[in-house]
């Protein structure tokens, strides 16, 4: 049984990171011109961004029905691949709880054959075993406390990859990604900020868990659709999510604040010369760093309190420029005083339209 939990877990794991999730063929845009206009375009694949498809900075790709770039298979996981990730989230528990029962029920049945009762104490004596024949396989001290650090392992895999798997599953119930859940809480906050008075209906989602379940896991293995069309509900069509998309961008340049630069800063992590405060709360994200020098120009989209992110305006020009997005010290920049265009207050404050 060990063995078939090892086999199972071992190749849902390497399909998920040899199959890949699936890319955007380079240069791709849709077949009807006039659709360009609903979608995104990505400078690094000379592409246009596919429905529900992102690009990964680590993969350098446009990912097709992205969910997320995992490290622990070194890939994203998306359209191809997240039925094969999803069930190595599933069976990984299962063969760790098993592995689980074999060790509590070794070490308690061993410790049970040691253990004297006395009238004032109790002794575990772990050099031989109360009992004869002695077992084929010697349990002493370094095989107990292999055995407990093993279950240790067991139970946090239980645990950590269990837990994984449970927020997977939410979202393939109701047909998004991880990346999507995040656009459509997004969506109902733009919504709420202006008051616009109108709803987002997420359109990939079937009405159905039985059919939104049915479009990750088949019989085949392979997953319904090319990845790049996807069937959608009443009342949506192929391109309510990516226009939705470009709402939040534009509402992204509105609400972004200007900063320059006052201070150098190398781009580190968690950089020592920048103050007790902002060493100890550096973002705990995968987003990367931007260096700075003494003038450079940002422009602010979001914030903690010790850091803030945004995009440095390498070239000078207007929407065309090229930027370079990241997280840096608060204290290292100041807003500029005079920005007509981008002058809105910072880390959500209050704003009329």
């Amino acid at each position: 049984m060990l063995l078939n939990w090892t086999v199972m877990i071992l190749y849902n794991y390497f399909s998920a990171m040899f199959v890949g999730p699936g890319y955007v063929p380079l240069g791709w845009t849709p077949e009807k011109s006039q659709d360009c206009m609903y979608l995104q375009y990505c400078k690094v694949c000379q592409s246009y961004k596919a429905p529900r498809s992102h690009h990964c900075r680590k993969c350098n790709r446009c990912v097709m029905k992205m969910d997320h770039h995992c490290p622990w298979i070194n890939n994203c996981c998306g359209y191809q691949n997240h039925a094969s990730f999803t069930l190595f989230l599933l069976l990984a528990p299962l063969g760790c709880i098993h592995a689980s029962f074999i060790f509590i029920m070794t070490m308690y049945t061993q410790l049970y054959n040691r253990i004297s009762f006395g009238w004032s104490s109790v002794k575990i004596d772990m050099s031989a075993a109360k009992r004869d024949p002695r077992p084929i396989i010697p349990f002493g001290l370094s095989a107990f406390a292999a055995s407990l650090f093993a279950l240790g392992l067991a139970l946090g895999t239980t645990i950590a990859v269990g837990m994984l798997f449970i927020i997977q599953m939410k979202v393939i119930l109701t047909n998004k990604t991880s990346i999507e859940s995040w656009i459509e809480e997004k969506a109902k906050d733009r919504i709420q900020y202006y008051q616009t008075g109108e709803t987002f209906i997420f359109p990939y989602d079937m009405g159905s868990k039985w059919k939104n379940f049915r479009q990750v896991f088949t019989w085949s293995g392979i997953p319904e659709g090319d990845g790049l069309d996807w069937p959608v509900r009443d009342g949506c069509h192929q391109y309510s999510l990516t226009i939705e998309q470009l709402k939040q961008k534009a509402d992204k340049r509105v609400r972004s604040v200007r900063y320059q630069a006052i201070e150098d800063y190398s781009g580190v992590c968690c950089p020592v010369t920048k103050g007790v405060k902002t060493f100890f709360t550096t973002p705990c994200t995968e987003e990367p760093r931007i260096a700075l020098s003494k003038g450079d120009l940002i422009l602010a989209t979001r914030g903690l309190k010790h850091w803030m992110y945004g995009e440095k305006i390498l070239i000078s020009a207007a929407d065309g420029g090229i930027r370079e997005r990241g997280w840096f010290p608060r204290k290292c920049v100041e807003k500029c005083q005079y920005d007509s265009e981008t002058d809105q207050p910072v880390d959500g404050e209050k704003k009329s339209k």
